[in-house]
């Protein structure tokens, strides 16, 4: 199993560790992944995806402007 989101199929990024003498150790920089039931299945899901997901559904401009110019009257 590769770890790798299944939504936005983000994974790892290779990083470097320097040293004081500028030696350079390659790293890999894993995303942080963690399992979630979304509609029964079971997914990999990164965290920044799962922040999205629990986001409310937003309105669009026109019909949010109207229910400013409702409110108002």
């Amino acid at each position: 199993m590769s770890k790798k989101c299944d939504l936005c199929k983000r994974k790892a990024t290779k990083g470097a560790s320097r040293s004081h003498s500028k030696i350079k150790t390659l790293k890999r920089q894993n995303i942080n992944l963690q399992s979630k039931v979304i509609g029964g299945a079971k997914f990999k899901v990164c965290t920044s995806c799962m922040r999205t997901i629990d986001k409310p559904k937003r309105v669009k401009g026109k019909a949010k402007r109207e229910e400013v110019v409702a409110t108002a009257k």
